[in-house]
């Protein structure tokens, strides 16, 4: 199964810096993505830190590891990194003023012959789009799900709520985190959405699926995913990365082949 991909991040229109940051490993099958929070531009030093480190780090092991490696060690790999990340964000935090408090979400896929491992910490997300139906896969850790999961709001009050962005988890405020993640096969045409709430909480989930749906060349499905954004008040950063699993098989060596070298990165104004 081949992959395309496709990352962009935005500034909106509310803010004058970018705290969302996104990293890509074609090769090795990574997409991170981080939305970082604190002070001056200690959000933007959170979320570069830590797509950085997880890109570099965890790419060059998936690459050595290669394709025999199997979830349960790949996942141990994703875990570690994480770790290590959330360490070094907590430690400069605490070591520099200017950085005081500062964290940030994460949203981390690997694609493998066995799926998507699919981590997360905070309220990013990731979106699948599979026969035209878009499903959140990812659960946010936040207060206002605590809330709806408590039974305390609907979903339709959530959307109101004042507490939308208080949450419960993000990397580096502490010294340890707590990474959730599964494992979701993947089917050819299968479209991922990973984002910032600064996407989320501009569209909901109909207008995500019709824009997906309706643009599906990737380049253009972002694009048109953050103009929708924008249009619709841009009051935060926006961060995606969009991954396609096409329908077509090779053999290439020995065993499956699963990455395509195709796709990119932009960052539109």
């Amino acid at each position: 199964m081949i992959l395309e991909f496709f990352s962009a991040t935005d500034v909106g229109r509310a803010r004058d810096n970018n705290e969302d940051s996104v990293a890509l490993d074609e090769a090795a099958g990574l997409a991170v993505l981080a939305d970082g929070m604190g002070g001056y531009n200690a959000g933007e030093v959170a979320s570069q830190m830590l797509t950085g480190f997880v890109n570099s780090e965890l790419g060059r092991w998936l690459k050595d590891a290669g394709r025999e490696a199997r979830a349960g060690e790949v996942k141990r790999a994703m875990d570690i990194c994480v770790d290590n990340a959330n360490r070094a964000i907590f430690n400069a935090a605490n070591t520099n003023p200017k950085y005081a408090g500062m964290g940030t979400t994460l949203v981390l896929g690997v694609f493998r012959p066995e799926g998507l491992l699919l981590g997360h910490v905070g309220d990013s997300r990731g979106y699948r789009l599979r026969a035209g139906r878009l499903m959140q896969i990812t659960r946010d850790h936040s207060l206002l799900q605590e809330q709806i999961d408590a039974g305390l709001l609907t979903v339709e009050e959530a959307a109101f709520s004042s507490n939308k962005n208080l949450v419960t988890r993000a990397v580096g405020v502490e010294d340890t985190v707590l990474m959730e993640m599964h494992l979701h096969e993947v089917q050819p045409g299968d479209t991922y959405l990973l984002c910032s709430d600064g996407l989320s909480d501009m569209l909901d989930d109909d207008s995500i699926a019709n824009l997906l749906n309706g643009n599906p060349a990737l380049p253009e499905a972002a694009h048109a995913l953050i103009n929708a954004a924008n249009d619709n008040g841009g009051r935060d950063n926006i961060a995606l990365i969009l991954a396609r699993a096409e329908g077509r098989q090779r053999t290439e060596g020995r065993g499956w082949w699963p990455f395509g070298r195709r796709g990119g990165k932009d960052s539109p104004a």
